[in-house]
């Protein structure tokens, strides 16, 4: 995060989100949204660390700010997400190393993984996982969408002391959001 004070770059409605938007799109959009984050092939920590280096990489202030809370109860904590920029030199497992790699290279240069790479993914992944990996980083990556137009503040989100709020999603796929891990 670079840490440069940015706010919107679009009028926005009284809603709080860009005004005149197209209702269809944004519609369809949450639908494919909702869709992905129904899929529960991926265990939490792998969604959880793909989720987050997207955020990292696209800058997203929302999604930097929030945490899965089926990964915090997984075990996923500070220290895990610590190595998500040095994840090459981390000690996590080379499945995860796997996962981040490809999302790297789908999120900068699609056009260059390698037969290694896909190698190491279906070493690491089933057909299936793999399908659902690749749809979580393109969903993770809509938030581009936010960061381009200035919509991505995390100032309404509930937040505990540590200034983490924490994410949920109901069996429709939408997201909820809360300021502490609750049972």
């Amino acid at each position: 995060m670079t840490g440069l004070p940015r706010g919107p770059r679009v009028r926005l409605g009284a809603d709080g989100r860009p005004a005149n938007r197209d209702a269809a799109l944004v519609g369809e959009l949450a639908a494919y949204q909702d869709a992905v984050v129904r899929s529960g092939l991926l265990d939490a920590t792998t969604t959880e660390l793909v989720r987050l280096r997207c955020a990292r990489q696209h800058d997203c202030r929302i999604c930097q700010t929030l945490r899965l809370a089926d990964a915090v109860a997984a075990g996923v904590g500070g220290d895990m997400t610590d190595t998500i920029d040095v994840y090459e030199r981390s000690d996590l497992d080379e499945r995860y190393k796997v996962a981040l790699r490809l999302t790297d290279a789908m999120i900068w240069r699609p056009t260059e993984v390698s037969d290694e790479l896909v190698r190491q993914a279906h070493e690491h992944f089933t057909d299936a996982e793999l399908a659902e990996l690749l749809l979580d980083i393109t969903k993770w990556s809509t938030q581009k969408i936010h960061v381009a137009l200035g919509t991505d503040g995390a100032d309404a989100l509930p937040r505990d002391a540590a200034g983490v709020s924490y994410l949920r999603f109901d069996d429709a796929g939408r997201a909820v959001t809360s300021g502490a891990i609750t049972p």
